[in-house]
């Protein structure tokens, strides 16, 4: 077999690997929007995608990758939505779409849990991780704030961090509970960051 069969096979394989990842982790979106993301299993997910559930150990190591994975690409699409906005936009508004992603991502929330197991393999925090670097940069070019030093990388990191809180307190309803809006709080913040 020449060389350039042999490469052709192999981005053969690499596609029709990338293609079952992506129908698996979608199958998991699935299986956790039908059961709840505390009912997401190997297992389930295989039965959902069509796959044997040994099939899937191929693809992630167990419960705590494939979370990691749905987060990886809930932070991709934050990053693109902020992306989007081409650095057109105000603070506020970066911050209702930052709650607004947080708000419907179950997976965002889940990856602390897996990242704390210590059960996810190291490629999938490497993703992860890239995913948050790429989420956190477009929030700071989306918020006017570019993170070319230190302490802008930190005021991004700061803001990130309380609109996650915001986000999961929002998520519990226990931020009604306090008596606060989403919106009296992001203007606060707002003007917490304006004078920075």
């Amino acid at each position: 077999m020449s060389d350039v069969q042999l490469a052709r096979r192999s981005e053969r394989r690499e596609r029709e690997h990338a293609h079952a990842r992506a129908a698996i982790l979608a199958a998991a979106r699935t299986v956790a929007a039908r059961d709840g993301a505390d009912a997401l299993t190997l297992r389930g997910v295989a039965q959902e995608a069509g796959y044997a559930p040994a099939a899937l150990y191929g693809y992630f190591k167990g419960r705590s990758d494939l979370v990691l994975a749905l987060a990886a690409e809930d932070l991709a699409a934050l990053a693109r939505s902020l992306r989007a906005t081409n650095g057109q936009t105000d603070f506020a508004s970066a911050a209702r779409t930052v709650l607004a992603q947080l708000g419907a991502s179950r997976a965002l929330a889940d990856a602390v849990a897996a990242l704390a197991s210590r059960d996810a393999g190291a490629e999938s925090e490497r993703l992860l991780n890239g995913r948050m670097i790429a989420a956190l940069r477009a929030l700071s070019v989306a918020i006017g704030r570019p993170s070319d030093d230190r302490a802008a990388q930190r005021d991004t990191l700061v803001i990130a961090a309380t609109l996650t809180g915001l986000a999961l307190f929002s998520r519990s309803a226990r931020l009604d509970a306090l008596g606060f809006s989403q919106d009296e709080l992001v203007d606060h913040l707002e003007l917490r960051f304006a004078n920075s």
